[in-house]
């Protein structure tokens, strides 16, 4: 399975930071890509794990692409259109695509392009083949409940830290918190800024044991306090961020819709394992220097149609067979010419008639050839020559 964590520097230097977008805007990105998603599922009555699992699709395909060349908002519809089959619940794509129209403007629903029922499954392919097919996520909101139930105190403020912790849960979506630790410490470090702003002190829990320094030491093991505090930060700094600049533009710059540049030639998909020290395409696309449209708007829909341009970087004709040697004729218009039509005969002794060599297991027990009406010999299995 692929590792989906991540170090801070690898956070750093994604493929949109590569192509020329700031750290700061790539947060506000995929915070905005987040919230999308979870909008579109609450208007649609989708439960948080759907929601969640959407989510962090979304934060693992821009690992390996750029806002510049995907627009968030369109990514977002396919990733939860794919959430809602992984959690069996599914929605169908016009449903989602009608509610996201309802959400967006005119000019961020431009970027899905002419057929945006085409354009959402069309980029539903790209995506599976981001995410390795690696489907299954596991979100904190189970072990929140299940840390929750060991905790001993008050029973009005540990409902009110719990609902605080779901809370705080529900915002850590909009950070990359999912890309760098694992549900169970996410869902420690939570419970832990909750019971701190609630008031609420753990002083006992039901397993406890002598060996058990803090409440979570039975759950987890080897969380320093640095690491929870370094989320609970994460998380806070999403309540802290200033609003951006009325300069800032509403969204990257796209290149110009072209059918030319069809989205399995820009997805550029890596073939290689994800590791947490490389979280970057093999081949990267080149950076281009085509100006940007007039208006910054996400006009940069995905094509229709695949073409098969040898100059693909998936490697040719992509989704199509070569026709193989032994199954192609002679060409009809160069039928073979016979041996009497002035062609010299080939070189060589003439071939020989078939002879049937018999198995070397024939009389053994290993090999009892089928009965037929040839006895022995070459069975039935095979057509006469």
């Amino acid at each position: 399975m692929p590792n989906w964590y991540y170090e801070k520097k690898d956070l750093r230097n994604t493929p949109s930071i590569r192509d020329g977008i700031d750290f700061e805007t790539e947060r506000r990105y995929r915070k905005e890509g987040a919230r999308f998603i979870m909008q579109t599922g609450t208007s649609m009555g989708l439960g948080h794990n759907t929601v969640a699992t959407g989510v962090v699709y979304f934060h693992r395909f821009y690992m390996f692409h750029s806002f510049k060349t995907f627009p968030r908002y369109v990514t977002s519809c396919c990733c939860l259109f794919l959430a809602g089959k992984v959690e069996e619940t599914p929605k169908k794509c016009k449903d989602i695509i009608k509610t996201a129209r309802s959400m967006l403007t005119d000019e961020k629903f431009a970027s899905f392009g002419d057929d945006p029922k085409e354009e959402v499954m069309t980029l539903e392919r790209i995506l599976l083949q981001t995410i390795k097919f690696d489907l299954q996520v596991e979100h904190p909101y189970s072990f929140l409940v299940k840390y929750a139930k060991c905790l001993k105190g008050d029973s009005a403020k540990l409902q009110k830290m719990v609902q605080m912790a779901w809370n705080f849960v529900n915002d850590s979506l909009s950070t990359t918190v999912s890309l760098q630790w694992e549900p169970e410490i996410i869902a420690v470090a939570l419970i832990y800024l909750a019971s701190k702003l609630s008031k609420f002190t753990v002083a006992d829990w039901a397993g406890k044991q002598p060996e058990h320094l803090k409440w979570w030491d039975m759950f987890v093991q080897d969380v320093t306090m640095e690491i929870l505090e370094d989320i609970c930060h994460q998380v806070l700094d999403l309540y802290q961020q200033p609003a951006p600049p009325e300069s800032a533009p509403e969204s990257p710059p796209q290149l110009p819709p072209s059918k030319s540049s069809p989205p399995m030639k820009r997805a550029n998909i890596s073939p290689v394992t994800v590791t947490k020290n490389s979280p970057t395409m093999t081949n990267p696309p080149p950076k281009t220097s085509v100006p940007p449209p007039p208006v910054e708007i996400e006009a940069n829909p995905i094509p229709k149609h695949i073409t098969t341009d040898n100059s693909s970087s998936l490697g040719g004709n992509y989704g199509t067979y070569p026709i193989y040697p032994i199954h192609q004729g002679p060409p009809p218009s160069q039928p073979p010419p016979p041996y009497n039509s002035g062609v010299p005969p080939p070189s060589g002794p003439p071939p020989q008639p078939w002879q049937h060599y018999p198995h070397p297991h024939s009389n053994s027990g290993y090999y009892q050839p089928p009965p037929g009406p040839t006895g022995g010999g070459r069975n039935n299995y095979y057509p006469p020559q």
